[in-house]
């Protein structure tokens, strides 16, 4: 994949990544709603793309990630409300599906949530909504005809990374870093043999590459 298009590129995740891809030669179109935020993502070595997500159309959207190779959703409201989460993680991630299709873009690869994160906590109203939202992101993704993955990690953490992880169709809860994540959303990009595939994620004892490479070989 050697331009990617990301969602949510200023994010904790969506930074990580975006300078994993540009050190490795790809091209990476950054999606950013701040202004402010484009020297940051430039100086990683991406293209911002000023958009919001909330605000912009599909077709505007399509626009933007025009001749991409991939989409990466990395967005996230990160705890700022419902209306919020329902308008990024849940309206925000339809409107991205329907412009990967009309930009003619099949790779997909959201980042999703672990179904067990945060149940031992508060469970409020605004996180049984977000869990809701998450669950019917990750549903409108798997009923489209895109060539779709869904990563969903444990609960983050802004830890070193330390390139072991843990993956697989199901397995038990626990932590991962940010930095793990992204490393395994880069590794994903430069794996088609991960295909319709959703991938839980934690910390582990296995090489990313050799976690992936099991995945892939499937």
């Amino acid at each position: 994949m050697a331009k990617v298009f990301i969602v949510g590129a200023a994010g904790k995740v969506g930074t990580r990544l975006t300078r994993l891809l540009a050190a490795e030669g790809k091209t990476v179109l950054a999606l950013h709603r701040k202004p402010e935020q484009a020297d940051t993502l430039a100086a990683m070595g991406a293209t911002p793309v000023q958009g919001d997500l909330t605000a912009l159309s599909d077709d505007a959207l399509a626009a933007l990630m025009a001749d991409s190779d991939a989409v990466v959703f990395a967005a996230g409201a990160g705890g700022a409300g419902i209306e919020v989460t329902n308008a990024i993680d849940g309206r925000g991630l339809e409107r991205s599906v329907a412009a990967a299709k009309a930009a003619g873009i099949a790779r997909f690869v959201l980042v999703s949530v672990f179904p067990d994160a945060l149940r031992s906590g508060d469970r409020n109203e605004g996180f049984e909504n977000y869990a809701r939202v998450k669950k019917l992101a990750d549903a409108h993704l798997v009923a489209s005809d895109l060539d779709w993955v869904i990563v969903r990690p444990g609960t983050l953490n802004d830890d070193a990374g330390t390139g072991h992880v843990r993956a697989d169709a199901a397995i038990p809860y626990g932590d991962v870093t940010r930095d793990d994540v992204a490393a395994t959303l880069a590794g994903i990009l430069d794996r088609p043999g991960i295909s319709r595939d959703i991938i839980e994620l934690t910390g582990g004892d296995t090489p990313i590459g050799e976690a992936l490479d099991r995945l892939a070989a499937r």
